[in-house]
């Protein structure tokens, strides 16, 4: 097992987000970790974006060992999933942040805390001079997915914002409501319909596959 490192025995080797997320959390070791699993080959290689869940994964754990609360095995992954993944509801994401916080977890500096797809490749590529010859196809998507989901989730949010000053200002009235946005790509020959996510899991509609 490695020997834990405190956040002062390390050594801030960069001033971007990364560099001083693992500082402050302690988390050893995290920049080989990066540079081995983006530079990996075939299954051993992870993108930007499975790297930001990795890091802000081991972010969350840091947390709630701070916080003295114990986790299971899975725990800490399921956890993270219900503060960010885009398929939970407003009421599930608000509930686990208060059960955070009643266990002493100071989730909003932790989410703060968090970072992007982007703030992993800036810290590979300026920080620490890690190069890919050029991204694939699973990174180019990966890239596009986030871009397209982060407009969605800012739709969302300013919708949901909207509604909910509309209600206090007994302009609208409303209960308790939650927000799904969602974007439907159609292809002009085939009249397949298709969400962002599915059309780029898929890489192409009915009338692109060669049978």
């Amino acid at each position: 097992m490695t020997e834990s490192t405190s956040p002062r025995e390390l050594d801030d080797s960069c001033g971007c987000k990364a560099g001083r997320v693992a500082t402050k959390y302690g988390l050893s070791g995290l920049d080989d970790d990066l540079v081995a699993y983006w530079t990996g080959t075939g299954e051993e290689q992870y993108s930007t974006r499975e790297l930001a869940t990795h890091v802000n994964q081991r972010v969350l754990e840091a947390a709630l060992e701070d916080a003295g609360v114990a986790v299971r095995d899975g725990e800490v992954e399921n956890t993270y999933r219900l503060l960010t993944d885009d398929d939970v509801t407003s009421g599930t994401r608000i509930q686990t942040r208060n059960e955070l916080e009643r266990d002493g977890v100071p989730i909003d500096d932790v989410e703060s805390d968090f970072i992007s797809h982007q703030t992993v490749y800036n810290h590979l590529t300026n920080c620490l001079d890690a190069s890919l010859e050029e991204p694939d196809d699973e990174e180019r998507l990966d890239r596009s997915e986030e871009k397209l989901g982060a407009l969605q989730n800012r739709t969302a949010a300013v919708t949901e914002d909207t509604i909910a000053q509309l209600d206090r200002n007994d302009v609208i009235d409303i209960n308790e409501f939650d927000v799904l946005v969602s974007v439907t790509v159609t292809c002009t020959e085939c009249q397949q319909q298709y969400t962002v996510r599915d059309l780029l899991e898929e890489r192409g509609c009915d009338c692109s596959r060669e049978y």
